[in-house]
């Protein structure tokens, strides 16, 4: 191996963390496209087993509950989705809970959640956790569905959340982009080799 090919061997290793040069020509790479039609069909898999599993609140179409995962994995207000998808605000909370779809927003409550929490294991009815938290029923009614969203998805070991999230967010794409920094990087230094070469 003279010195060039050795040089050059380092700055492959060091772009792409690895000493194998080859790869599998016969590794079926899928489009675009194809990887976004699977991810639709598995969430409307999900969306289908857990209106199977549980007693949705809602009655909005699965494909509407398939548009619900992804607002709000695209961070949208309840506000914002039930404007695209010309429904009542309400009808998206119910869905969200039916989901398990809670984000950190839905728990800042302006009472103790965990003392809500103790009311809604013990089933006290919600004029009574109303009194006891010094709030009215709408208030303490909302916040119980988001507690027992929770739980529903606790119970379920945070399966469906997991799954919803793996499908939805960017550690795939974040994965992509590295492994393509890593081959401009490699590309740039190869072309830098080859000008001092010819020279």
């Amino acid at each position: 191996m003279d010195e060039k090919t050795a040089e050059l061997r380092d700055i492959f290793i060091d772009a792409t963390g690895s000493d194998t040069v080859t790869e599998s020509q016969d590794e079926k790479r899928g489009s675009l496209t194809e990887d976004e039609e699977a991810v639709e069909r598995r969430l409307d898999e999900l969306v289908t087993t857990m209106r199977s599993r549980y007693e949705f609140t809602s009655d909005l179409e699965t494909e509407t509950l398939v548009a619900v995962v992804r607002g709000f994995y695209d961070e949208q207000s309840d506000e914002q989705l039930a404007a695209e998808l010309d429904v009542d605000e309400s009808a998206v909370f119910d869905a969200r809970m039916d989901l398990h779809l809670v984000n950190d927003a839905d728990r800042e409550s302006p009472f103790a959640l965990d003392e809500l929490r103790t009311l809604v294991v013990n089933d006290v009815p919600m004029r009574d956790r109303a009194v006891e938290l010094d709030s009215d029923e709408a208030t303490v009614g909302r916040y119980s569905a988001i507690i027992e969203a929770d739980q529903r998805s606790t119970r379920a070991n945070d399966r469906f959340r997991d799954e919803f999230a793996e499908l939805l967010t960017d550690s795939d794409l974040s994965t992509r982009l590295a492994e393509t920094a890593r081959e401009d990087g490699l590309r740039d230094a190869t072309e830098d080799i080859e000008t001092n070469v010819s020279f």
